[in-house]
């Protein structure tokens, strides 16, 4: 590309401008819909192309053009010191056309902490969810699911604040320095002296692909609830196979409640009080001693201590020493509902906090997800 702009080289090639703002929109979103439990597959297809750029800068690194390069970054604690020196002194001093110290040190710092996020959220993904390419971690690693989700949303806000102060340096630029950064991404040139950057066809091709596939990645997720990149370990349960018994003698009078989501303490509470079972009386008459029997056996071996499921895990934890009789008793369940109005608990759809699958559809085959989370008191 030719430069006919006076006082201005041309910096960033088109194709690295397009995912520099990929790169910011898909962190953007990503981060706003991670407060949204239901908007978890949106949260991790956006995850997806955040990580994608990230590879892709990483590499561009090393094969990009001129100014993109790491080996063209200033990153001496003295240069670094200047900088700013002359920032403050020298209102109108020239700027380099590649990354001056403060961005060189913001981008390695920036590829750094986005690749540690990227690499808690597959993790977190696999572990607590028990979903994605490393589902398979979820047997043998979900005591740590705590500790993913600290660095992976330490790590988050750590990048909010990194991004924050980038931004507030560019405004200074702008309004202050008159450089007219703002506009640098958007037309890719720059108010400096220099060459102008020269993208080889190959290079232009690898942009352009990785641009491509972050796209139809993300379109390949949301387009589906399940494929082999959001897979899940824990499918639907059939009670009725696992249990006859189980499922015909609870599920008579109510929706049958999945075991994993009590400890067998509890679950014991529960059995050796059937005469008051949430004011309702069961004698032998009504269920007789054997199938009892094979009620709590049932219970107790698929009970929250034998479950690797984020619910199970989470609500253990929760729990220390205490063992309540109701899952709504656990401080985990009254954590997670925190948010939600008591008055929503009394609305005729919903009735009683205990009505769960109210919210959780197929909540009675173990069904947790949080993309299956419906919110009927929105409506």
């Amino acid at each position: 590309m030719t430069n006919k702009k006076p006082d201005k080289v041309f910096v960033w090639p088109i194709g690295t401008r397009i995912i520099h703002w990929m790169l910011a929109l898909s962190f953007t979103t990503a981060f706003i819909t991670s407060f949204y439990e239901e908007l978890l597959h949106d949260h991790v297809a956006l995850g997806f192309i955040f990580g994608i750029m990230i590879i892709y800068r990483i590499i561009w690194g090393f094969v990009g053009p001129q100014y993109a390069t790491f080996n063209t970054f200033k990153l001496s604690l003295p240069e670094l010191k200047f900088y700013f020196v002359e920032k403050i002194k020298n209102r109108w001093r020239e700027i380099p056309a590649g990354h001056n110290p403060a961005s060189s040190w913001y981008t390695v710092w920036a590829m750094v902490v986005g690749a540690v996020i990227v690499s808690t959220g597959l993790l977190l993904y696999g572990v607590q969810e028990a979903k994605g390419l490393l589902s398979f971690l979820n047997d043998d690693y979900s005591q740590y699911m705590e500790l993913l989700t600290a660095i992976h949303q330490y790590s988050s806000y750590l990048f909010v604040t990194w991004v924050s102060i980038h931004i507030a340096g560019v405004m200074v630029e702008q309004f202050y320095h008159k450089t007219s950064m703002v506009f640098a991404m958007i037309t890719g040139f720059k108010k400096a002296k220099g060459e102008d950057t020269k993208v080889s066809p190959i290079l232009k091709f690898f942009s352009f692909s990785i641009i491509v596939f972050a796209i139809a990645t993300y379109f390949f997720i949301v387009s589906s609830n399940y494929n082999f990149l959001t897979s899940k370990k824990f499918t639907e349960i059939d009670y009725k196979a696992q249990s006859l018994v189980f499922a015909q003698e609870c599920g008579d009078c109510h929706k049958v409640y999945p075991p994993f989501l009590l400890p067998e303490k509890s679950w014991k509470k529960v059995m050796d009080d059937l005469d008051n079972h949430f004011g309702e009386e069961i004698t032998e008459a009504n269920i007789s001693i054997s199938k009892q029997s094979s009620i709590r056996d049932f219970l107790y071996e698929n009970s929250a201590e034998h479950s690797t499921r984020e619910s199970s895990v989470k609500i253990m934890k929760s729990l220390g020493i205490r063992r309540p009789k109701a899952i709504t008793k656990t401080p985990y369940w009254r954590n997670t509902h925190s948010h939600i109005p008591k008055s929503v608990f009394k609305d005729k759809k919903i009735k009683d906090k205990s009505n769960c699958i109210a919210c959780h559809k197929n909540f009675d085959q173990g069904e947790l997800d949080d993309m299956n989370i419906i919110y009927p008191f929105k409506n």
